[in-house]
C-alpha cells in the first residue's frame, strides 16, 4: 500500500459520524471537490465503496464498480480536510460558501455556466432602457434572470417591445438631435422620449409596469391597466384609454397562452431532476401569481454524483446564487429533505422560504410535469450528443481516406498567424479532439521574428517551437501530445513553411496539410494538385471549422495585445489613473476606440471612477493634445489596417 493510501485510511477511519463539510485536494493543493454530509465518515467512505480494513487492500481502489468520474476523482485525491458543523443546515451553508470560493472541478456544474443572460433595466437613467446583458454589477439597475439561454431573453424582450414600447437606443440619454423620431417610433416599438412625445413621469410609469410584468405580477398589472383604461374612458381621453386597452389585451393574451394553474397557488418554483451517468437535467417551472411564467432547463455535469438529493442541493446553491429573486415556496422532489435548503434560501432571500415536496393537487401535478420534462430533455440531449459524435466520427474517417492518413485524425491542430503590421503579431494553435474543439488545449504564440509582415517565416518559427516541445521532459499535456493531423491556414507557401518547421524540430512523421480559403483547396505534401473535397463533405466542414476557429482565436489574441498596448499607453498618460482604475476602464469599455469616443457621462458610469476624475480624463482627451504615444500608436494601427 502507498503512503498516500495509508494516510487516507488512517484519516477516514478517524472521521466522526457528525454533520460537516469535506474537501478533497490534489497533489498541488488544488481543491477538487467540496461536499456536505449528515455523517462525515459514512459519506467519505461511500466514495471508496468498501470499509477501510487492513485486510482489504482494494478498499481504496477506485475501480471497484465506481462511476468513471468518481474513479478519476478518487485517483487524484492526495489529502482531505473536514469541517464539523452543528447541523446539516450549517453544513449546506458552509458548502455553498466554499464552492463559491474554490469552484472545484468535480462539483456539479451548470453546463456553460460562466455567464448566464439577464434582462437589465437602467433605472439610473432618466429614460430607462430594457436590454440584454450578461453582467449584473451596476448599481441602480434592476436585473431579471438568470435565463437558461439567450434566445429566451430575446424572446421576452420582443414581447416587451410589443406591449410596453421603451427606447432601444444605447447611452444615458435618448438620442436624436434631429427632432424627428426614429423608425422604432413609427413601428410602435418606442414612444419617442428623444423628441418629447412622452414625459418623464409617464415613461417612469411605463417602466414600473415592465418591472411588474417581469416580476410575474400579472394579476396586479391586469387590474392596474383595467382601472387606468376605465378612468381614461370616463375622462373622455379615448386615445389614452385605447393605449391601456391594447396593453391589457396583450397581457391577457399572454396569460391565456401560458398554462394557468390557479390564482391561489401564488408564487413558487417547482424543481424536477433526471440523471443518467455523468449527465443530468434540472427543470425549474416558475409560477408567478398562479400563472406558469416560464420553464428553465439546465444541463448538469454530475461528475459521478448519483444521489438526487445531493444533486438538487448543489443545483440550488448554484442557481439561487445567480437568481435575482427567490420565491417564498420551492417545491422539490420527495428525495430531498428540504430543511437545510430552507435555512440557506431563507438566509439569501431575507425572509422565510419554504422548501418541501408536494403530496397532492396542482403542486404535485407540476412536480410530476417537471420530472417528466427533465427526463425528456436529458434523453433528447443524449440523442443529440450521440448523433453529433457519429457525424464527427464519419467526418474523421472521410478525412483519413481523402488525405491518405495512416489513421483517423482524432487529434487535429490548426495554426494561423494574425499579423496586421510590424507589432503585436501573434499565432494561434487550436486543437480539435474527436472532431470537436478542445479549448483547454488552445495556445497562443508571440512570434519573435522581426523581419516585417512575413507570414511564412512566422509559421516556420511557430511550428518549430511547438514541435521542439513534443518530446520535452515534463512538458505540459497540450504540447506533449502528437497530433494525427496538422492544418495550416493558407496555401502552398504556408504548407512549405510548416514543413521546414517540422524538419527543424526533427519531426518527420506528423501529417500536415494546408487549407486555402479561395475555393477551399487542401494542399498535401508531395502532390502538385490540391485535394478538392465536395462542398457537402463532412470532412471539409471539420477542416473549415478548425481553420475558422484558429483564425478567430489568433485575431482575438492579436486584438487583445494591440488594445492593451494602445490603451495602456493612453491610460499611463492620464491624470488620476492608477492600476485599479485602469483595469476598471478596460473592463467597462472593452476597446480603446470605445474609450476614446466616450462621453463625459459614459466615463462617469465606470465603476470606481470618481466624477471629478472622469471629468479630468474627458477634458484631457478632448481639450488638450493627445498624450505621448497616442498619436504614434494611432498612426501605427491605421497604417497596419
Amino acid at each position: 500500500m502507498s503512503a498516500r493510501t495509508d494516510q487516507l485510511r488512517d484519516q477516514i477511519a478517524r472521521l466522526p459520524n457528525s454533520p460537516g463539510v469535506y474537501l478533497y485536494f490534489d497533489a498541488v493543493d488544488v481543491v477538487l471537490y467540496v461536499g456536505k454530509a449528515k455523517s462525515l465518515r459514512k459519506r467519505v467512505l461511500s466514495y471508496f465503496q468498501a470499509p477501510l480494513t487492513p485486510s482489504d487492500p482494494r478498499s481504496l481502489d477506485p475501480r471497484n464498480g465506481v462511476h468513471p468520474k468518481t474513479a478519476e476523482l478518487v485517483e487524484r485525491i492526495d489529502r482531505l480536510e473536514t469541517l464539523v458543523t452543528g447541523t446539516e443546515s450549517e453544513a449546506l451553508i458552509l458548502e455553498a460558501n466554499l464552492v463559491k470560493r474554490h469552484r472545484p472541478p468535480f462539483n456539479i456544474r451548470l453546463r456553460d455556466d460562466k455567464s448566464y443572460p439577464y434582462i437589465g433595466i437602467s433605472l439610473d437613467e432618466a429614460y430607462p432602457r430594457v436590454y440584454f446583458t450578461r453582467e449584473r454589477h451596476r448599481r441602480d439597475r434592476v436585473y431579471f434572470g438568470p435565463f437558461s439561454n439567450a434566445s429566451k431573453v430575446r424572446e421576452t424582450l420582443n414581447v416587451l417591445a410589443r406591449i410596453f414600447p421603451s427606447r432601444p437606443c444605447e447611452g444615458p440619454e435618448p438620442g436624436r438631435s434631429s427632432g424627428v423620431p426614429c423608425l422604432d417610433y413609427h413601428i410602435k416599438r418606442c414612444l419617442a422620449p428623444c423628441v418629447g412625445y412622452i414625459t418623464q413621469p409617464e415613461y417612469r410609469e411605463l417602466t414600473d409596469q415592465i418591472i411588474a410584468f417581469l416580476s410575474g405580477r400579472y394579476r396586479g398589472l391586469e387590474r392596474e391597466l383595467d382601472q387606468k383604461m376605465r378612468a381614461a374612458a370616463d375622462a373622455q381621453e379615448f386615445e389614452q384609454a385605447a393605449i391601456h386597452r391594447n396593453r391589457l389585451a396583450a397581457v391577457r393574451h399572454l396569460m391565456e397562452r401560458q398554462w394557468a394553474t390557479n390564482e391561489s397557488m401564488g408564487t413558487l418554483d417547482v424543481i424536477g431532476v433526471a440523471m443518467d451517468g455523468d449527465a443530468g437535467n434540472v427543470q425549474v417551472l416558475q409560477v408567478r401569481d398562479g400563472v406558469m411564467q416560464d420553464r428553465q432547463s439546465f444541463h448538469l455535469e454530475l461528475s459521478g454524483e448519483d444521489d438526487p438529493a445531493a444533486v438538487i442541493e448543489q443545483f440550488a446553491i448554484e442557481y439561487y446564487a445567480l437568481a435575482i429573486a427567490i420565491p417564498p415556496l420551492v417545491v422539490v422532489p420527495a428525495q430531498v429533505a428540504g430543511e437545510a435548503l430552507t435555512v440557506l434560501l431563507s438566509d439569501r432571500r431575507g425572509s422565510r422560504v419554504e422548501v418541501r415536496h408536494a403530496e397532492r393537487g396542482d403542486k404535485r401535478r407540476l412536480a410530476d410535469l417537471a420530472a417528466r420534462n427533465a427526463a425528456f430533455a436529458l434523453d433528447q440531449d443524449r440523442t443529440r450528443q450521440q448523433l453529433a459524435r457519429d457525424r464527427r466520427r464519419d467526418a474523421l474517417a472521410e478525412l483519413q481516406r481523402a488525405l491518405d492518413l495512416p489513421a483517423p485524425p482524432v487529434r487535429m491542430e490548426c495554426y494561423d498567424i494574425s499579423n496586421l503590421g510590424p507589432t503585436y503579431a501573434s499565432a494561434s494553435m487550436v486543437v480539435f479532439e474527436g472532431g470537436a474543439p478542445a479549448k483547454s488545449h488552445y495556445r497562443t504564440f508571440t512570434t519573435r521574428y522581426e523581419g516585417g509582415a512575413d507570414d511564412f517565416a512566422r509559421i516556420e518559427e511557430v511550428i518549430t517551437r511547438r514541435f521542439q516541445r513534443l518530446a520535452a521532459a515534463g512538458e505540459e499535456p497540450s504540447f506533449a501530445q502528437r497530433p494525427g493531423l496538422v492544418v495550416i491556414d493558407g496555401g502552398k507557401g504556408q504548407l512549405a513553411a510548416a514543413l521546414r518547421g517540422l524538419v527543424a524540430a526533427g519531426v518527420h512523421d506528423v501529417p500536415v496539410v494546408s487549407l486555402a480559403k479561395r475555393i477551399e483547396e487542401v494542399f498535401v505534401p508531395g502532390r502538385s494538385d490540391p485535394v478538392l473535397l465536395p462542398e457537402n463533405s463532412a470532412g471539409l466542414r471539420v477542416l473549415q471549422a478548425i481553420r475558422d476557429e484558429a483564425h478567430r482565436f489568433a485575431l482575438k489574441n492579436h486584438r487583445g495585445r494591440r488594445d492593451r498596448g494602445m490603451t495602456g499607453s493612453i491610460l499611463d498618460a492620464l491624470p488620476g489613473i492608477g492600476p485599479s482604475r485602469r483595469a476598471a476602464i478596460l473592463k467597462h469599455f472593452g476597446s480603446p476606440e470605445r474609450f476614446l469616443n466616450a462621453t463625459s457621462d459614459e466615463l462617469s458610469a465606470v465603476p470606481g471612477l470618481p466624477a471629478k476624475v472622469a471629468r479630468d480624463v474627458y477634458d484631457h482627451l478632448h481639450k488638450t493634445a493627445p498624450p505621448d504615444g497616442v498619436a504614434s500608436i494611432g498612426r501605427e494601427v491605421a497604417g497596419s489596417s
